[in-house]
């Protein structure tokens, strides 16, 4: 004889809020050669790093602000709902070792290249740089995850409010769209930085 239920059984009381297991792990390799790199004067291996977080967060940055986006808005609620719930997970390790890594590497390779200096032609440069990658640090790590944490706590109730889901969603998308702006104006300081001759 058949048992019927009355519903889907909820899994949301078992299920930890941030799944650990499907955390971005090897992310933590960027940090760990930069660790290794200013441990041992490397400085090819420390441009490595930054050059490669720094590629990777704009990356991420400019895909979800300007592509992911526009897209959202076609999606349907069930749609946006699955996406959120495998693409928040993915950003809560990711994007803040990205953001740190690219900062702290990025300052010990313009102090090599003398450009932290004031009499430097090219210091009102890396002025303009930090501002831009300390702002986006502060709205990725200070906004936009905190955001997350409580999009994903929501969603894994058995009863979501989706006027609470709607408004964190449309926050971020709109903080997104202003990281994907100035992670373009990074893209400008950097290239302007890379044609400076350090000799």
């Amino acid at each position: 004889m058949e048992t019927k239920t009355s519903g889907p059984i909820s899994t949301h009381v078992s299920t930890p809020i941030i799944p650990w297991r499907a955390l971005t792990w090897w992310i933590l390799t960027l940090p760990i050669l930069m660790i290794i790199a200013l441990g041992m004067h490397l400085l090819p291996l420390l441009l490595f790093t930054h050059v490669m977080a720094g590629s990777l967060w704009t990356g991420a940055d400019i895909f979800l602000g300007f592509v992911l986006g526009p897209v959202w808005k076609h999606l349907s609620p069930s749609e946006r709902f699955a996406l959120q719930s495998r693409l928040i997970p993915n950003t809560f390790l990711y994007m803040p070792i990205l953001a740190v890594t690219t900062g702290t590497a990025g300052w010990y390779v313009a102090q090599y290249d003398g450009f932290v200096v004031r009499h430097s032609a090219v210091f009102p440069w890396i002025v303009v740089a930090g501002i831009v990658v300390l702002t986006l640090t502060i709205v990725g790590i200070g906004m936009i995850l905190p955001a997350n944490f409580r999009l994903l706590k929501e969603m894994r109730k058995p009863d979501p409010n989706p006027n609470i889901l709607k408004r964190l969603t449309f926050r971020n998308r709109r903080l997104a769209a202003i990281q994907g702006v100035f992670q373009v104006i990074i893209i400008i300081v950097m290239i302007h930085l890379a044609m400076v001759p350090t000799s």
